[in-house]
C-alpha cells in the first residue's frame, strides 16, 4: 500500500508523507518531497520557514523591518517580499536560500524592484509578473512588476476606485477582496488587458454574504478561502473574525450576477471564540490536504492557526486544529513540490 497524503502530527507545521509496504509492518516512513509554509512579520520584517514535512523551523531576518507578502520561486531558490516602511518601498528577493540550514540567518538582498509601493497588502505570481496590491490611499493600487533574471522593472500601475488588500491569480484572471467591504472583484486577463498607468473597472464585482469585512482570500483545486476581519476594533475584535470556504468556486461565481450576492447558502462559515481569529489578515489553502493556514494578526498578538477538513465541514465554531505563535504575523506562502 502507498499512502500519498499528508497526514497531522497536532502541531503547528508538522506533517509526515508517508509510505509503507502491505508485506512489511514495520515498514520506515519515508519522507520525501517538499512542503514549505513561509511567513513574513510586522514586527522586524522577518521570514520564517516552517518545513511542513520534517518539522524543521528557519527563521531569516532580512533587511526589510515590516513586510506584508511573500512568494517563493524555485526557479532561482528564492523569496520575495513586500517591503513596508517609510524608506523601504519595495519588493526585495533573497537568493538560494535552501543553501542555508542553520535555525536563524540573517540575510542581505539580493535584487530590488523599483521603489514604488507605499502601504503593500499582498503579493501574487503569474510567470515573471508580480503584482502587489497598494491601499495606501482610497483608491487601491496595483502595482506590476516584471521580472527579469536578477532585476524587476515597474512595468505600470493599475488603479481601482476602491480600497484593496487580497489578492490572487486564478488563471491569467486576478481575484481582489474589496477592503471595508464583503465584496470579491475580478479583473480577467489582467496582465494582457492592463499594460498601461490607468484607472479601471474590474470585470465583475459580486457581494459574499455573511462576511463583515474581508482581508485575505486564496485559491486551489477550485476552492476559494475568504476571511472575514470583522471590527478591527473593539470589545471583542480579536475572537469575531472568521473564514469561508467557498467549493466549486468557479460555477457559483459564474452563477452570481456583476453586483449580485453569493449566498452564505453556498458556503461553508467558520466563526466564533473557539476559531481564535480576530484579524485574519491572510490565508493559504491546500487542496491536497484540505487544510487551511490563517495568519491571525490581533489573537495572542499572532498566530499561524491550521484548520483540517474544511470542504467537508459543516463549519461553525471550531477550534484550530493547530496553532504556531508568531509576532506580527502578517503574510503566508505554501510551497510544494
Amino acid at each position: 500500500m502507498n499512502i500519498s497524503k499528508f497526514l497531522y502530527l497536532g502541531a503547528i507545521g508538522l506533517f509526515a508523507l508517508t509510505s509503507c509496504s502491505d508485506d512489511d509492518d514495520d515498514s520506515t516512513v519515508i519522507v520525501d518531497g517538499t512542503a514549505d509554509l513561509y511567513a513574513t512579520s510586522h514586527t522586524d520584517g522577518s521570514v520564517t520557514k516552517y518545513d511542513l514535512l520534517r518539522g524543521g523551523i528557519t527563521t531569516y531576518s532580512t533587511e526589510a523591518t515590516d513586510a506584508e507578502g511573500i512568494y517563493y520561486s524555485p526557479d532561482d531558490d528564492s523569496f520575495t517580499i513586500a517591503a513596508r516602511g517609510a524608506t523601504q518601498t519595495s519588493l526585495q528577493t533573497y537568493l538560494s536560500i535552501s543553501d542555508l540550514i542553520d535555525a536563524s540567518l540573517d540575510l542581505t538582498v539580493d535584487f530590488s524592484s523599483p521603489a514604488a509601493l507605499q502601504s503593500p497588502r499582498d503579493l501574487t505570481v503569474n510567470g515573471n509578473i508580480y503584482v502587489v496590491s497598494d491601499n495606501a490611499n482610497d483608491n487601491g493600487r496595483f502595482f506590476v512588476f516584471e521580472k527579469d533574471g536578477t532585476s524587476f522593472t515597474l512595468r505600470n500601475t493599475v488603479t481601482v476606485e476602491f480600497a484593496v488588500w487580497g489578492i490572487e491569480f486564478v488563471g491569467n484572471d486576478l481575484y481582489a477582496v474589496v477592503d471595508s467591504s464583503s465584496d470579491l472583484a475580478v479583473f480577467t486577463n489582467f496582465t494582457s488587458s492592463n499594460m498601461t498607468d490607468a484607472t479601471v473597472a474590474p470585470t465583475k464585482r459580486i457581494t459574499v454574504e455573511g462576511i463583515v469585512r474581508t482581508h485575505g482570500l486564496d485559491f486551489d483545486g477550485d476552492t476559494m478561502i475568504m476571511t472575514d476581519i470583522a471590527a478591527a476594533s473593539g470589545g471583542d475584535f480579536d475572537t469575531d473574525g472568521g473564514f469561508h470556504v467557498i467549493t466549486n468556486f468557479d460555477s457559483k461565481f459564474d452563477a452570481v450576477e456583476n453586483g449580485g450576492t453569493l449566498a452564505v447558502e453556498d458556503q461553508i462559515r467558520f466563526a466564533g471564540d473557539a476559531t481564535l481569529l480576530g484579524n485574519p489578515v491572510n490565508v493559504v489553502y491546500d487542496a491536497e490536504t484540505d487544510a487551511v493556514y490563517i495568519a491571525e494578526l490581533a489573537n495572542g498578538g499572532g498566530k499561524i492557526n491550521v484548520y483540517g477538513n474544511v470542504s467537508s465541514s459543516n463549519g461553525g465554531n471550531v477550534a484550530p486544529t493547530s496553532s504556531a505563535v508568531l509576532s506580527g504575523v502578517s503574510s503566508l506562502y505554501l510551497y510544494k513540490d
